[in-house]
């Protein structure tokens, strides 16, 4: 099964926007499999424009010339990925990724290039030319790259089908598609062929869709032709949007399941926004952090990291190499909002084996408040043993709970019998 867990990985969009190198991927790379692969994560992720030749910021330039093959297919600009040199594409990248033992992703925008339409060049495997699938009043309003495509005309699979196919030669294992997620009802038949071509690629690939919020009414066809999509637009770090999540989680977190996870977006963690300050490192606080990373584990959102990975700092690899909060992502399941007031946030999740249940505290106040929990309020007053997470201490369980949470911060207990 293609994303039996929630995906972990990194995404070079928070610290390198449309700018990214090769270099930059390869060191990234580089330390995710000296320090996180063997606590789970493994996906690393070129986001957008890496076939536009002159990027240098999370800006965009539109109606800039782009890279692509004879048939429409966006291909790396060699000068921002030299290995791509001579038409190799992704291939000696992703073999680069796959020797350290990590998998390989791309960000692609939906559509064809209008490059590709302008010039009436082929579709591969059709009779078709691209100008004759490409609908010109379907275009993103941020970024003018592409032209959606008229997905119930001859050629228009055939063309995902081309890119997809590419895809799985050059070793992709996971497709980040934009300017989609958000975009129902016009965009449904769109999401159907592309799943289409990623499923009969000859490769398994994780199919993630952006940006949010994705229509919660259309939950059941998100899970259908996806294996990931953004329930926000872009998630960045500020207290106003954290908060705001909880809503969103609480709305989605029963959509969650193997092959299918509701995606709360990148964590926007240590060493952010290159191209604008290099020293720019996020503006969560340290217990900011720590609730944005227990929601996303309770919730089993897919975790991207957007850190620029050798600027971390302690506190950061200690956030994210927690194996025992990582663990709920995997061990945990049917998770949901126990309760919610003006000032705590409860969130319990049970583990599949039957063996433990988590629960997870938060306090939204902007003050430091003690939190009080009553493992009988949910029939979980039977286990033996109990343990924060965070702290990583073992705690009696003698009754209620009375746990002193700084502002905006979190816990997270185990409550078990092994």
């Amino acid at each position: 099964m293609v994303a039996k867990n929630p995906p972990m990985g990194w995404n070079s969009w928070d610290c390198f926007g449309a700018a990214v190198n090769e270099a930059q991927v390869k060191e990234n790379a580089d330390y995710m499999a000296e320090h996180l692969k063997k606590y789970g994560w493994e996906y690393v992720v070129v986001d957008i424009e890496w076939f536009q030749p002159t990027a240098s910021t999370h800006e965009y330039e539109p109606f800039s010339e782009l890279v692509m093959d004879e048939f429409g297919r966006l291909l790396p600009a060699v000068n921002r990925f030299p290995s791509a040199v001579d038409g190799k594409g992704f291939k000696p990248l992703a073999d680069y990724v796959h020797d350290l033992g990590l998998k390989f992703g791309i960000h692609i925008m939906r559509g064809l290039p209008r490059m590709a339409a302008h010039k009436h060049l082929p579709i591969l495997g059709s009779n078709r030319r691209c100008d004759e699938v490409a609908n010109p009043n379907s275009i993103c309003t941020w970024n003018p790259d592409m032209y959606g495509l008229y997905c119930d005309r001859d050629g228009a699979q055939e063309y995902y089908d081309s890119i997809f196919k590419m895809y799985a030669q050059w070793g992709v294992d996971f497709v980040k598609v934009d300017d989609i997620a958000r975009e129902y009802p016009h965009c449904e038949k769109e999401i159907e062929v592309i799943s289409k071509a990623c499923r009969e690629s000859g490769r398994d690939i994780v199919l993630s869709l952006s940006p949010g919020p994705a229509p919660l009414d259309r939950a059941e066809h998100l899970k259908n032709y996806a294996n990931m999509w953004r329930i926000t637009d872009d998630f960045w770090d500020k207290w106003e949007l954290l908060l705001a999540m909880f809503e969103r989680a609480e709305k989605w977190s029963v959509h969650s399941g193997p092959g299918h996870w509701p995606d709360a977006d990148m964590l926007p963690i240590g060493s952010l926004r290159q191209d604008y300050d290099k020293e720019d490192y996020t503006k969560f606080t340290h217990d900011e952090q720590i609730t944005m990373m227990s929601l996303w584990c309770m919730m089993r959102s897919p975790l991207i990291i957007g850190a620029h990975l050798p600027k971390n700092d302690d506190f950061t690899l200690k956030l994210i190499t927690n194996e025992e909060v990582l663990a709920i992502e995997k061990e945990s399941h049917c998770a949901h909002q126990l309760y919610r007031n003006e000032s705590e946030i409860a969130w319990i999740a049970p583990r599949k084996d039957g063996k433990g249940v988590y629960v997870a505290l938060f306090n939204i106040s902007d003050s430091d408040k003690e939190i009080s929990f009553d493992p009988v309020s949910c029939d979980i007053e039977n286990y033996k043993n109990v343990r924060e997470l965070w702290a990583q201490k073992d705690m009696p369980l003698t009754g209620i709970i009375n746990e002193k949470v700084p502002a905006h911060g979190a816990v997270i207990y185990k409550f078990y019998n092994e």
